[in-house]
């Protein structure tokens, strides 16, 4: 898990703080552990591994089928195990598995946030998945209109590169910066109440 200190999180609080004072936009900055267990992955590649087992030894061995049986099982139950290690099991999984779950555990997160129901469709999430070394922006329709899409991957690599680095806090809080001077660019700030959506930085519990 990237590590953000109290005192980090309260600083990327203010940053969200002061982006949205130039604008009637909303943004929401989510940090998650990881965005899928993968708890089959293991038990699949146990499965391959423990199917396959039995050929060498029917072949090329004398010993009986319940020995080989035997070792089958615990082939599987020993892998299925080790496999289950998070390092190893993160690493079984493709990339482009881990891309499409940790997309959706964000397009989850713009609807569990109520992102979608910010004022004129302008609300943005900055989401980032540990495990799945993931980062995405996701913007409502009326931004994302106006805003092309490498810019918002421009500010995903930067985020990216800052964590790469070690620095979570001021990945974000770029950021949240350059989300903030897009939204004020398109949408200014409007005389109307208070916002409804976080301006902290939700940190989502590991499953």
């Amino acid at each position: 898990m990237v590590f953000i200190s109290e005192m980090d999180r309260a600083r990327i609080a203010d940053a969200i703080t002061a982006a949205e004072a130039g604008t009637s936009g909303e943004i929401v900055a989510i940090i998650a552990p990881a965005s899928a267990r993968y708890l089959h992955v293991p038990v699949l590649w146990a499965a391959l591994a423990a199917l396959a087992l039995p050929f060498p030894f029917i072949y090329w061995t004398w010993w009986p089928i319940q020995h080989i049986y035997a070792l089958q099982i615990a082939t599987f139950a020993v892998l299925a195990l080790v496999l289950m290690y998070p390092p190893i099991r993160m690493a079984l999984v493709p990339t482009a598995v881990k891309r499409r779950r940790a997309h959706r555990r964000a397009v989850e997160q713009f609807l569990t946030q109520n992102l979608h129901t910010a004022a004129a469709h302008t609300g943005v999430l900055i989401f980032v998945s540990v495990a799945e070394r993931f980062a995405e922006v996701l913007a409502d329709t009326e931004i994302n209109a106006r805003v092309p899409e490498s810019t918002w991957q421009t500010i995903v690599d930067e985020l990216t590169a800052d964590i790469g680095r070690g620095q979570p806090a001021e990945g974000f809080i770029r950021a949240i910066g350059a989300v903030g001077r897009h939204l004020a660019q398109h949408f200014p700030p409007k005389a109307e109440g208070a916002r409804a959506l976080p301006n902290h930085l939700i940190v989502l519990p590991a499953d």
